[in-house]
C-alpha cells in the first residue's frame, strides 16, 4: 500500500514539472517571435511603426502589429482601439495591460513591447546634395550627419541650409517652422550650434546657389554662382570675369526681372565704382551685368547669346533682350 502511494506521488510530481516546462517553452517561443532583432533605440512610437507585443501565457495576443494611420493598434478579443502614437514602449505596455483587464480578457497580464521597425521618424534631405535621400531616424541625428548620408553638398550648393519642421512640432504660433543654417558655419565647425539636432519629420533642403551673368567687354564673360550669400556685387562680378577688357565708356547696365516679370534696366558708372568714387552696386540671382564697348552701345539678343555661348542662361537672355 505504501509503495502504491509513493508511486502515485512520483507520477503527480513528474506531471507537474512537465506542465511547467511546457508553459515555459510556450512563453519563451512567443517572446522570441516578436522581439528577435528588436534592438532599436527607444523612441516614441508613431503611425506606421511596427511594434512587437508579447503577452506571457497568452500566445494568441503575442504578435507584431503595425500602428495605423490614426496612431492606434488592435488586438484579438479587444474591442477598443489602443492608442500607440506618442507613447514609449513602456507606456504602450501599460495601455495594453489596462485594455486586457478592462475587457476581461486577462486578469493580471504581463506585457512587453518593442519597436521592430520605425516608419514615422523620416528625415528628408533634398536640393543641392549629391544623393537626395529619405531615411528613418533612430536615436539622435544631427544636421551634418543627415547631409553626410546624402553624400554631402553638391558643387552648386548655396550658402544657406534650410531645416523645415512639421507643423505639429509646436503649438506656439510664434515658433519658426524653418531654420536657416549658414553652410560655412556648419562645415567649418566654427559654430557648434549650427550642427542642428534634427527631429522626426524634419526636411533639410539645400537651395542651389543663385547665378548671375557678366557679358560684354570683359576678359571672360559667363555665368557665375553667388557663393557667399543671397547677393553679389559689380566689383565681385568684374573679379570673377577677370576684369574689363578694352572698355572706354563710363556707363554699364544691370538687367533684372522684378517680381511682376517686368524687365528693369539699371545704368551704373563702372569707372566711378572702380575708383571708389561711387558705392559698389549689389547683384542678385539672375541679374545680368552688361559692359558695352563704348558709350551708348547696347547688345542685341544674338550678340549676348554668342557672348555666353549656347549653355545655361541663353533662354533667359533671349527673354530679356528680345525686342
Amino acid at each position: 500500500m505504501r509503495c502504491l502511494a509513493i508511486s502515485l506521488l512520483a507520477i503527480a510530481f513528474a506531471s507537474s514539472v512537465s506542465a511547467q516546462q511546457a508553459t515555459s517553452d510556450r512563453v519563451g517561443t512567443g517572446a522570441a517571435s516578436v522581439s528577435e532583432g528588436s534592438n532599436l533605440p527607444v523612441e516614441k512610437i508613431g503611425s506606421y511603426d511596427m511594434v512587437g507585443i508579447t503577452v506571457y501565457d497568452a500566445p494568441e495576443q503575442t504578435r507584431t502589429v503595425r500602428v495605423d494611420a490614426d496612431g492606434n493598434i488592435r488586438l484579438p478579443m479587444v474591442q477598443q482601439h489602443i492608442k500607440a502614437a506618442g507613447l514609449t514602449p513602456d507606456d504602450l505596455e501599460k495601455a495594453i495591460a489596462t485594455a486586457l483587464i478592462q475587457e476581461n480578457v486577462l486578469v493580471d497580464p504581463i506585457v512587453t513591447v518593442s519597436v521592430v521597425e520605425y516608419h514615422s521618424r523620416s528625415i528628408t534631405v533634398a536640393g543641392a546634395v549629391r544623393t537626395p535621400t529619405t531615411f528613418q531616424a533612430t536615436g539622435s541625428v544631427t544636421l551634418l550627419e543627415a547631409i553626410t548620408r546624402a553624400g554631402g553638398l553638391s558643387e552648386n550648393a548655396g550658402s544657406v541650409i534650410l531645416v523645415s519642421h512639421p507643423p505639429s512640432i509646436s503649438d506656439d504660433k510664434s515658433f519658426s517652422l524653418t531654420e536657416r543654417i549658414p553652410a560655412h558655419a556648419l562645415l567649418s565647425a566654427d559654430d557648434p550650434a549650427a550642427n542642428y539636432l534634427l527631429e522626426a519629420g524634419d526636411t533639410v533642403r539645400v537651395p542651389e546657389a543663385g547665378r548671375f551673368f557678366v557679358v560684354g567687354n570683359v576678359k571672360h564673360p559667363g555665368m557665375f554662382s553667388i557663393t557667399d550669400g543671397s547677393e553679389s556685387s559689380v566689383l565681385k562680378a568684374l573679379a570673377f570675369s577677370d576684369g574689363l577688357d578694352t572698355y572706354t565708356g563710363r556707363t554699364a547696365y544691370i538687367y533684372r526681372i522684378d517680381g511682376s516679370g517686368r524687365k528693369i534696366e539699371i545704368p551704373i558708372e563702372v569707372k566711378k565704382i572702380l575708383a571708389r568714387k561711387s558705392p559698389d552696386v549689389p547683384l542678385y540671382a539672375n541679374d545680368m551685368l552688361y559692359i558695352p564697348n563704348s558709350v551708348g552701345m547696347r547688345a542685341s539678343a544674338k550678340a549676348l547669346e554668342i557672348a555666353l555661348g549656347t549653355g545655361l542662361g541663353v533662354a533667359y537672355l533671349l527673354l530679356i533682350y528680345a525686342r
